[in-house]
């Protein structure tokens, strides 16, 4: 049993990094750039997770943040908990607004994704997706035997529910909090992170989609982040983009600018002479009387 758990916790992360790092901070938003291989790692990662076309999910997601929380979002939650949790994904085919064409130029010329694509039809492209996904498993079993193909599995699809589950709770302000306010209703959920290895602290990633890094406060955990900062002190990530608090940035330079400054050896005050002023006294049972202070 404890091999059992152990195996399944290794496949979940491979899958959750796979669908993290891979599809969403590198395909989907570009906030880092990395070796052919190293971006076809993690991607393979998402796609035995279970994630579909890495075309079609990135044009998703770019067209969720293009139109976010109103009714040309794919999966806002205000239209339907249903749609907003899996609905969306068993729909036939892209809008006039939201396709490749429009969101995702820079993927179709890589000619894996294109196949991995097929055409743009969603139905082929899932069905695709279930046939090397499971077929994958049979081979694992093949080998090694059925407790890896079986941990192996299951972690996909239990990765594979992980961004549905985001797409609703993390659009539903009731579940979480804000650190940025603005017109959708994004916001941080601290158990969705572990579950997601750091992609819970959403309203963060709506305040800066295009950062590597959606944890932004000491106590948000963002272990994708964490992965990609390690790739890139092993050379393997060429550029990163991370967000810039611009207003702590300023507040610490004002500090390190006043202690920087000498503090005077001899500070000489001048002596004050102190005048008796008259004091002015208003009692409600009589005048007012004029004491003057002695």
């Amino acid at each position: 049993m404890f091999e059992f758990a152990a195996l399944f916790l290794l496949f979940y992360v491979y899958h959750m990094l796979g669908i993290t790092v891979g599809y969403h901070r590198l395909l989907a938003h570009r906030s880092f750039d990395c070796p052919k291989w190293v971006e076809y790692f993690f991607v393979m990662g998402g796609y035995l997770g279970f994630q579909s076309s890495p075309i079609w999910w990135a044009t998703i997601h770019r067209g969720h943040h293009r139109f976010n929380d109103t009714e040309l979002d794919p999966h806002s939650p205000r239209y339907g908990v249903w749609n907003s949790f899996i609905g969306w994904a068993f729909k036939d085919s892209y809008t006039d607004l939201i396709n490749p064409a429009h969101q995702s130029k820079d993927l179709t010329a890589d000619k894996l994704y294109m196949f991995l694509e097929q055409g743009g039809d969603w139905r082929r492209m899932h069905l695709l997706n279930s046939f090397i996904g499971f077929s994958s498993r049979l081979l694992l079993l093949a080998l090694f035997g059925w407790q890896v193909a079986l941990a192996s599995v299951t972690a996909g699809l239990a990765a594979q529910q992980m961004p549905f589950l985001l797409n609703f709770i993390c659009h539903v302000p009731a579940l979480g909090y804000r650190n940025f306010q603005s017109s959708d209703d994004s916001i941080n959920c601290w158990w969705v992170a572990i579950l997601t290895t750091g992609e819970g602290w959403h309203n963060n990633h709506h305040h800066t989609p295009g950062s590597a890094k959606s944890g932004l406060k000491w106590f948000e955990i963002d272990p994708a982040y964490l992965v990609i900062k390690t790739l890139s002190k092993l050379g393997l990530v060429t550029r990163m983009n991370v967000h810039v608090d611009k207003a702590a940035v300023a507040r610490k330079k004002a500090l390190n600018v006043a202690a920087a400054k000498p503090m005077p050896k001899h500070v000489s005050v001048p002596k004050l002479v102190l005048e008796a002023q008259p004091i002015v006294v208003e009692n409600k049972m009589a005048d007012k009387q004029l004491l003057a202070a002695k």
